[in-house]
Formats: structure tokens, C-alpha cells, sequence
């Protein structure tokens, strides 16, 4: 098993060992303490995943589906997206009481976690993003 190093401002659990072979990599983003109006924005939250995409060069397929959740329950209210790749998907859920987000890019296509780490704190400005990188194979 490795772990990378990571900046002071995040936190990370990798799971990886040596082997070059996987099917899938799989970047889980906790986010926390986001710019509440940012996180509240369905036109920014599909901006966000549109660059996504293109800073980590995947391939989109489809419109990202970007849809309001949670209304009932202001601890949970907020956006959920749904982005397909090519190559597999983008989620994520973005809760507007706490200002968290939580994202998920899983990929049979390798990308470089960094560009996508910055990509987030970009668009979001989080206080912490905590990060768990799995490598997939059955």
C-alpha cells in the first residue's frame, strides 16, 4: 500500500498499492465549509462540473443532471448532480445547511487528483476537503 502526500489543508486516505493494472480510480471528495451562495447555485454547480470535466480530460456524455433535493429537511436540502462520463460518472451532493459538499469521480480512466482537488477548491472555496483515493479491481 502507498499514500501520497498531501497539502496541510486536506486530509487524505489512499488505498493503493504498486500494481498499474486497475480498472477503475475512484476520487472521493469530502468538502467542507463551502461558500454557502456557490454550493446553492444550480448554474455554478454545472459550470463546476463542466470544467471539471475538461481540467481532468474526461469526456462528457450527456448534460450533467443538476436537481434540488431535500426541501422537507433543511439538514439535507440542496443540489445533487449527475454527470456521465465516458469513461464512468461525477456525483455529488451539496448540502446548503452546513455549506458541505460531498463529490465523488469515478473513472476507468486515470486523472490527476490534484487538478481535480483544485478544480473544487476553485469553484467552492472550502475550509477542508478531505480526500480518499481507491484504485478499483475486482
Amino acid at each position: 500500500m502507498s499514500q501520497a502526500n498531501y497539502p496541510a489543508d486536506s486530509s487524505c486516505a489512499c488505498v493503493a498499492d504498486t500494481n498499474e493494472d486497475y480498472w477503475g480510480y475512484h476520487l472521493i471528495l469530502d468538502c467542507k465549509g463551502c461558500t454557502v451562495e456557490k454550493i446553492k447555485s444550480a448554474q455554478l454547480i454545472e459550470q463546476f462540473v463542466k470544467t471539471l470535466v475538461k481540467e481532468i480530460d474526461m469526456k462528457a456524455f450527456g448534460e450533467p443532471i443538476i436537481k434540488h433535493f431535500g426541501s422537507h429537511n433543511p439538514v439535507v436540502a440542496g443540489y445533487s448532480l449527475m454527470q456521465l462520463i465516458e469513461t464512468s460518472s461525477i456525483t455529488g451532493h451539496f448540502a446548503e445547511g452546513s455549506g458541505d459538499a460531498y463529490l465523488d469521480i469515478f473513472s476507468c480512466k486515470p486523472f490527476d487528483i490534484e487538478v481535480a482537488r483544485a478544480v473544487v477548491k476553485r469553484f467552492f472555496q472550502p475550509e477542508k476537503i478531505k480526500l480518499v483515493y481507491l484504485t478499483r479491481q475486482a
